[in-house]
């Protein structure tokens, strides 16, 4: 019996030091690492969510459930991390306490965590531990509470960019709506201080949602907004500038493709590490490699943008070759990431799972139009891709 106990000290001993590594590598490294404890509690979280959230017959109510998913997981964490040092000081306690009794051991380590001071014991041995115990416990509820403005003040720089986004381009966000907008408005003076403050934003997603994954799944207060489709409109938005007027492009919206397609990528490889299933995306595409998106949907974004007056310099095809050179950058990356958060369905954006096309044809139809004193319904200017079998996500768009 004693050697079962000194078994269980040690048991108890590695389950501690491993909640601890779990804690510091969640919290304080500025890192995405893993952690088996925090393997586990992303897991049953996600998808336990992602069990109800296909069966949920609406976008509108997946939105709603999912909103739920990045709390509950940070509360879980929380939950086990407790749980594990619990159990791990009774389990180290158990051989000290007068009589070897387990359940004594569990109680004074209950006691001890929590610093609650009902229980305790007269022993040298049982006593180190009550410190330790209550140190860590302390410890461990301070960490959580700091982190959590961390966590909220990376998702309010966030989302206010994406809020913004949605005068400019609607909701959900299209990258030609960005640009029609802003030639009907006679306001393209501003699209290079709109493309340097998205470089930035993305240098910030990049570093804050690597270090803090749990971001990814944190959803905008609006359920027509998403971080990863405001990112995909505003790179496809400068992609069709540089393709259709290079003359005119601002500099700015190559510097925010660079920076932009290298946040999709390094965010896409990081979505499914913790699950152990890496992404595999190509950090080298070939120029001429295929894209999701057909020829077709790009005609009728260029025509869209013909209706709205955007200066075009290059002939159809030719503005296609460059067009298709930028966006295989980060099309495959901006899939995956929208799959995995179940982003809004929005044009250019890649199919969902377990969502059917009258979802995501009723979110469509109802994209803002932009209405004038001159132009009231916003007929001059109509929404492309009307009809059912030019959905985004339908088979003929193939996005």
């Amino acid at each position: 019996m004693d050697a079962l106990r000194w078994g269980g000290f040690v048991a108890g001993l590695v389950l501690v030091f491993s909640t601890w590594r779990s804690i510091v590598t969640t919290i304080i490294l500025p890192r995405l690492t893993t952690s088996r404890i925090m393997l586990l509690t992303w897991a049953a979280v996600f998808y336990t969510f992602q069990f109800v959230a296909d069966r949920l017959p609406r976008y509108e109510q997946k939105d709603r459930w999912l909103a739920l998913r990045g709390p509950i997981a940070l509360l879980a964490a929380l939950v086990n991390w407790m749980a594990c040092f619990l159990i791990g000081f009774a389990l180290m306690g158990w051989p000290l306490v007068e009589g070897g009794d387990f359940g004594v051991a569990l109680r004074i380590a209950g006691s001890s965590f929590f610093t609650l001071g009902v229980v305790s014991s007269p022993l040298g041995g049982p006593t180190v531990l009550e410190f330790v115990a209550a140190a860590s416990g302390m410890i461990v509820i301070a960490l959580q509470i700091g982190y959590l403005p961390t966590i909220y003040g990376a998702y309010n720089r966030r989302e206010t960019l994406v809020t913004a986004l949605s005068a400019r381009a609607g909701a959900p966000a299209w990258g030609p709506e960005v640009l029609a907008r802003h030639q009907i408005s006679d306001a393209t003076a501003t699209l290079p201080a709109l493309f340097a403050a998205w470089e930035t934003w993305a240098a910030d997603i990049t570093e804050s949602h690597v270090s803090y994954p749990w971001l990814m799944v944190f959803r905008s207060p609006d359920p027509l907004h998403s971080w990863v489709i405001s990112l995909l409109a505003m790179l496809d938005a400068a992609a069709l500038s540089l393709a259709l007027s290079p003359s005119q492009a601002p500099p700015e919206a190559r510097q925010c493709l660079r920076v932009g397609y290298v946040a999709m990528r390094t965010i896409a490889r990081q979505a499914r590490a913790p699950f152990g299933k890496p992404v595999l995306i190509n950090t080298d595409p070939h120029p001429d490699d295929p894209i999701a998106l057909p020829y077709e949907s790009f005609v009728r974004a260029v025509e869209h943008l013909q209706r709205a007056g955007f200066p075009i310099e290059r002939e159809m095809e030719e503005a296609w070759r460059h067009f298709r050179g930028w966006r295989v950058n980060y099309e495959a990356a901006a899939m995956i990431l929208a799959d995995f958060v179940v982003a809004v369905p929005a044009p250019w954006s890649g199919r969902r799972r377990r969502m059917t096309r009258q979802e995501v044809y009723d979110i469509f139809e109802h994209r803002p139009r932009f209405r004038t004193p001159d132009d009231p319904e916003g007929v001059l200017l109509p929404l492309p891709g009307k009809a059912k079998n030019a959905l985004p996500g339908s088979k003929e768009q193939g996005t």
